[in-house]
């Protein structure tokens, strides 16, 4: 099944590392223009080295007055894909302000507004467009020391839901993927702990944790014409973790 995206704009938050820096190199073998967005320089740096036709920017999704100048001027975006996040493990009896805002700020208010932001180019230009949020399967599931970050993925999942209710009649195709743990090199190293991969992988009826390319092609695939009538889903990409 070849995905062509020849002629279109994306823009991919969190494209530093893992499934967004593998998700901006997917979309221009596909044929896409890519923006991709960081806040840490290096990582971006990395990423122009693997692919030098990607154009980078830097910006925190933290300071929201810094992000819409920088979003603003970027032209014309079709394709959206909202994949930056933070995560902050704290016991629910610990949990702290800081980790509540910094986490709702960049997992949730970030994809709200720079969609926001994206969106009404696209109505502008009335020829409808797509977006995929990059959720977590922990927005239908409790896990231990997850109670903020269980709750920013579960409120971007609604959001998605509602972008898709207001935006599908201006043809702005909103739809969500929810992976489980991903082997990124940051997932290979929290869960190396056998004992504690063995809880999640016990959960997992396949009986492994998902590869990034997994993830990244469930994403193109969202973003593409392939998907012409797919809209508002929340697509999980977890081995059935969430069928049991």
């Amino acid at each position: 099944m070849e995905i062509n995206f020849a002629g279109k704009r994306a823009l991919v938050t969190g494209a530093g590392k893992g499934i967004g820096h593998d998700t901006a190199k997917m979309l221009v073998k596909c044929g896409a223009d890519v923006i991709a967005l960081s806040r840490t320089q290096s990582d971006l740096d990395s990423l122009r080295q693997e692919v030098p036709q990607i154009q980078t920017v830097c910006v925190d999704l933290n300071s929201m007055e810094e992000t819409r100048k920088v979003v603003s001027g970027l032209g014309d975006i079709h394709l959206l894909i909202n994949n930056a996040a933070v995560s902050m493990l704290e016991p629910f009896t610990e949990v702290t302000e800081e980790a509540f805002d910094l986490s709702f700020s960049v997992n949730v208010k970030a994809a709200l507004f720079l969609s926001q932001i994206v969106a009404k180019g696209m109505i502008a230009r009335g020829n409808g467009g797509s977006i995929v949020n990059i959720s977590s399967q922990a927005s239908q599931s409790a896990l231990k020391d997850h109670t903020v970050y269980c709750c920013t993925k579960a409120a971007l999942d609604m959001l998605g839901r509602m972008m898709a209710l207001e935006l599908g009649p201006h043809k702005i195709r909103v739809n969500t993927v929810n992976p489980t743990v991903v082997m990124t090199d940051m997932g290979k190293i929290g869960w190396s702990d056998p004992v504690k991969a063995k809880e999640m992988l016990d959960k997992i009826p396949l009986g492994r944790f998902s590869e990034v390319d997994e993830v990244v092609n469930a994403i193109v695939f969202l973003l593409s014409d392939k998907a012409s009538m797919i809209h508002g889903v929340t697509l999980p990409v977890d081995g059935g973790y969430l069928a049991t």
